[in-house]
């Protein structure tokens, strides 16, 4: 499975929505079911995905698929 794939099934699994809405207007502002909960799941997913750890700052700023993007690209993963 490559690292996009990995990313994306973490989405799918916890917002149960299909791969074909992710984009990068896929965010906390604009996905309805999208709480803390939902964000710490999608943050959990991922470190064992990537078997990285985030810093704090970097799970309170994973709001949108884009940012996600962006943040994972700190920890040398890439999409």
């Amino acid at each position: 499975m490559t690292n996009i794939e990995k990313y994306n099934q973490a989405f799918v699994e916890v917002f149960g929505v299909n791969e074909s809405v992710l984009n990068d207007s896929f965010a906390k502002d604009s996905v309805d079911g999208w709480d803390s909960v939902h964000q710490l799941n999608i943050i959990a997913l991922l470190e064992e995905s990537f078997d990285i750890m985030f810093d704090p700052e970097d799970i309170m700023e994973f709001t949108s698929y884009e940012k996600g993007k962006i943040i994972l690209g700190k920890y040398e993963v890439s999409l």
